[in-house]
């Protein structure tokens, strides 16, 4: 997995990255960012098992954010 993305920045003149590429598409990036938030602040499982495994995931995936 690549942390270059495959879609040109929305925003002429600047690198594409999450926040730019993500400028594309304004309503659905809301949406995520309001299901990210209740992924984080609800749930069974505790804030510190969920960045353990956010944290793995990176790794595994060689993510690089």
């Amino acid at each position: 997995m690549s942390t270059q993305p495959r879609i040109d920045s929305a925003i002429p003149g600047e690198v594409a990255n999450f926040g730019t590429v993500t400028a594309h598409s304004p309503e659905v990036i809301a949406r995520f960012f309001d299901l990210y938030a209740e992924f984080w602040q609800d749930g069974e499982v505790s804030a510190e098992l969920k960045e353990l495994t956010r944290i793995r995931n990176a790794r595994v995936t060689d993510c690089g954010y």
